[in-house]
């Protein structure tokens, strides 16, 4: 007589890491719907840059501090170095794009992730392979970030400035 072979333990396992046993967390999976959701909107949208911006300031308006103030100060900082990005939500997450087709490419270039996200202990700003950071045989494309002065604020407009020269 054959023994069934039970599932439940590993099944148990993966929900006790936070996974589900397709492989990704709950948090993980609510980024793709709403990455979704977003790729959905940008279809129908009528590719306006004030809409565009407004949705994101929206977005970084319901995040908690210090992640909003973050956000809010890295919104003025990319928008002031380089003027020709757009704005957009990317994994629920603020970014900044070339501008839409037939224009541009519509890639995002950089973005921001909210520390409470992820419930990571510090938030972070990226560039994309979009961005034209490339300097020798290795550079940074991310950053933590656990605060901002005008250090990082300096250091941060020149490396917006030069993703987009």
């Amino acid at each position: 007589m054959a023994k069934a072979i039970s599932k439940a333990p590993a099944q148990s396992a993966a929900k006790g890491l936070g996974r589900r046993a397709e492989g990704f967390t709950d948090a993980e999976r609510a980024a793709m719907k709403e990455r979704a959701r977003e790729a959905k909107a940008e279809a129908r949208a009528s590719k306006n840059r004030a809409d565009a911006e407004r949705t994101v300031l929206e977005k970084i308006a319901e995040m908690p501090r210090p992640d909003r103030t973050l956000g809010e100060r890295l919104h003025a900082i990319v928008t002031a170095n380089a003027p020709g990005l757009w704005p957009k939500l990317w994994y629920g997450m603020p970014a900044y794009a070339n501008p839409p087709p037939p224009v541009g490419d519509g890639k995002v270039v950089c973005f921001f992730q909210a520390a409470s996200k992820f419930k990571t202990r510090y938030a972070s700003f990226a560039f994309t392979d979009s961005a034209k950071l490339d300097g020798g045989g290795m550079w940074a494309t991310g950053f933590g970030l656990g605060a901002m002065t005008g250090a990082e604020e300096g250091t941060i407009g020149e490396l917006v400035r030069k993703a987009v020269r």
